[in-house]
């Protein structure tokens, strides 16, 4: 592809057990998506952190062509969203943990507030790995909203980056909407058909918006429409794990 969504990313470093991997996974992201990518570390720099992290970043079998390593002084929040605005950063990575339930995720109190306020597009690191294990299907979120076209753009574009081949649009729709009890085959009946035509409005609607993207963005993909009903926001988590989708692009609202 020519030229990037995400010109500038930045991720903020920390001397933990997930450096190495987190390291590797933004390096070869910036790569891909020929980024400059930028590390921050808030707090004391000494020779030792820095010889640390120049000896992983040179042991990186993928090296972006632009790459800018900052230490700074002061709170790790407010510094990171200050350097956000200052770089003109495209995407924010964060790291992110897994809990034991499956379907939901935490993180520390910095990147939480981070992801609520960020200024630009925020990428969650669930499971960073040093090795990198390969992008297949990409799950993007398509309900309703006047951010849905540049949302579904970003997915297709993180999917000719990474070479994944299979995209499904997901279309969370309320229970609300067909909210009839099933009570006997003719109430069944209704559901039922209130589900089909509420599928059928979803599946014109996003076939209208693919419509308006540039066919190259598509090309080598496997695009799919589905539709859920359930809680929006958690319903297409779940999906995504069900199906073991690599990446979920999410609207911000």
């Amino acid at each position: 592809m020519n030229g990037t969504l995400f010109h500038k990313i930045l991720i903020g470093f920390a001397f933990s057990p997930n450096l190495k991997a987190n390291v590797f996974e933004a390096m070869r992201l910036a790569d891909f998506l020929g980024s400059h990518l930028y590390f921050i570390h808030v707090g004391s720099k000494s020779p030792a952190k820095e010889k640390t992290f120049t000896d992983i970043l040179e042991e990186s079998p993928v090296q972006p062509k632009k790459l800018t390593v900052l230490w700074e002084e002061g709170k790790p929040v407010e510094t990171i969203q200050k350097q956000c605005g200052e770089k003109n950063i495209d995407l924010l990575l964060l790291g992110a943990m897994q809990r034991e339930n499956m379907l939901k995720f935490y993180m520390g109190s910095i990147a939480r507030k981070l992801t609520r306020n960020a200024p630009c597009s925020v990428l969650l690191l669930i499971k960073p790995s040093v090795i990198r294990k390969p992008s297949k299907h990409v799950i993007v979120n398509a309900f309703e909203s006047s951010q849905t076209e540049t949302t579904i753009k970003s997915g297709l574009y993180f999917s000719q980056a990474l070479s994944a081949s299979k995209l499904t649009l997901v279309e969370e729709v309320n229970r609300s909407e067909v909210a009839v009890e099933a009570v006997d085959d003719r109430s069944l009946r209704k559901v039922t058909l209130r589900k089909e035509k509420l599928k059928r409005r979803e599946l014109s609607r996003v076939k209208e918006i693919l419509s308006n993207i540039p066919k190259k963005l598509k090309e080598g993909i496997n695009i799919q429409s589905q539709n859920i009903f359930g809680t929006r926001g958690y319903s297409i988590g779940h999906y995504a794990k069900v199906v073991r989708a690599d990446l979920l692009v999410m609207n911000a609202a």
